[in-house]
């Protein structure tokens, strides 16, 4: 065992755990005082919820041998309730254990990420049996394609291995699939009351809020994305470099596409700036230099900025802009490896910038739009049969008076005692 290593990624995963509150606080922060529990109950209520089917069967499913060799779903019964998992192995650069729960976060993110484009209208139930329902048809076949490396006798997913793309740390199984899945949501859940063509239904409540996640993100990113290099090694510090480098640049460009189309650059534009470039250079940290980490941040920042005012003009209503950030972000960073890739980086391959032709730009818009096709396909169909089963949507008066104190019986903040006012004194008497 690499003691270093073993640290470095107990370390990445304790920063991805952080990642937790950091998403709940960002989208708690942007929803209306009415709704910020229980946008902070979906996210943790369903990390709880794919953590446990992580330990049962995700894993095994995710990164077990590919059945058939077929490269689509790994043999759930090999590590079926992590069997075999806390064994020793004197052959491994860290403990499989330590990958395990890396990984099990990366399942629980994905998921949680698709409730910010449902806030103030689904139930909470509903939201739970979706959860578990789509991590196991739609993440965990993805995720196999696309993580799952081969290995010595080992057969792993077809992205990686047979198709040969580059996403170092889930542009696609993260963020192209959560962001497809929650367009498919959308479409099926329908708008919010009152939901508008501009401004849409609530303003965010408490953007320092909002502000204080973004933050909690940019920090747990880093051992996101550099703990996915599975070494404290070059490899990792050249990633963790790119993320921060591609993160300032994004917000950067996201602020100016606000400064030219509205005038003025706000702190909210500022905290979708950052999370829209910690998504794009999710798949290319390994991929790009640190100037190449600029350009696609900035690139990112302002696709994405324009990207989020499309559900006015299409009429969908994505309530935290998951699908303008994290699909967009996620196809942007996704196709630009393909472009600004250098061999100099830790991947070591050329894109077309540097002589590398169209080949990999090619490969990793397969890739991409496989994983958009089958989430968004697969979310459609499980979103669907749900709503007609169980029902998906709160009542009309439930929404409209607030989803905390009807779904879970509690306020976020206590609002109903007016300030304490000292009593007006008497004049005073003559003696």
């Amino acid at each position: 065992m690499d003691t270093g290593s073993t640290a470095w990624m107990l370390a990445s995963t304790a920063l991805v755990c952080l990642m937790v509150p950091g998403l709940a606080l960002f989208y708690g922060g942007m929803v209306a005082a009415k709704s910020v529990l229980n946008m902070i109950m979906m996210t943790f209520g369903s990390v709880a919820l794919v953590g446990c089917i992580w330990v049962v069967y995700g894993y095994s499913a995710s990164f077990g041998d590919s059945i058939g060799a077929a490269g689509i779903l790994g043999d759930v019964p090999e590590y079926f309730g992590l069997s075999g998992v806390m064994k020793d192995d004197p052959e491994a650069v860290i403990p499989l254990s330590v990958f395990v729960a890396f990984q099990a976060l990366f399942a629980a993110l994905t998921a949680a990420l698709i409730c910010g484009a449902i806030s103030d209208r689904i139930k909470f139930g509903a939201w739970m049996a979706f959860t578990g329902i789509w991590v196991t048809l739609v993440y965990l076949p993805v995720a196999h394609w696309v993580f799952a490396f081969d290995g010595k006798g080992v057969t792993g997913g077809w992205i990686v291995n047979t198709l040969g793309a580059i996403d170092f740390a889930g542009g696609t199984a993260v963020h192209i699939n959560s962001g497809a899945a929650a367009l498919a949501v959308i479409l099926v859940l329908g708008k919010r009351i009152g939901w508008k063509k501009e401004g849409g239904a609530e303003r965010p409540h408490n953007l320092p809020l909002v502000m204080l996640g973004a933050g909690l993100l940019w920090f747990g990113w880093f051992g996101f994305n550099g703990g996915s290099a599975l070494t404290s090694s070059n490899a990792a510090s050249v990633v963790v470099l790119n993320t921060f480098a591609a993160t300032c640049s994004a917000m950067l460009g996201w602020l100016l596409v606000e400064k030219i189309r509205d005038g003025h650059s706000t702190s909210l534009g500022a905290a979708s700036g950052a999370i829209a470039g910690l998504v794009a250079i999710t798949p290319s940290c390994g991929a790009v230099s640190p100037v190449g980490a600029l350009v696609l941040g900035a690139i990112g920042g302002a696709v994405c900025a324009l990207a989020v005012g499309l559900k006015y003009k299409l009429g969908y209503d994505d309530s935290l802009d998951v699908v303008g950030i994290h699909l967009v972000g996620g196809v942007t960073g996704t196709l630009l490896v393909g472009v600004l890739a250098t061999a100099d980086a830790p991947n070591g391959v050329d894109g077309l910038l540097y002589g590398g032709g169209l080949s990999l730009l090619g490969k990793q818009a397969v890739g991409a739009f496989a994983v958009l096709a089958y989430s968004f396909g697969v979310t459609w169909l499980i979103a669907k049969a749900l709503d007609r089963t169980m029902g998906l949507r709160v009542r009309p008066e439930v929404e409209q008076e607030g989803v905390d104190v009807h779904l879970h019986a509690e306020s976020a903040y206590d609002l109903s005692h007016s300030p304490t006012t000292a009593p007006t004194p008497e004049p005073a008497t003559a003696g």
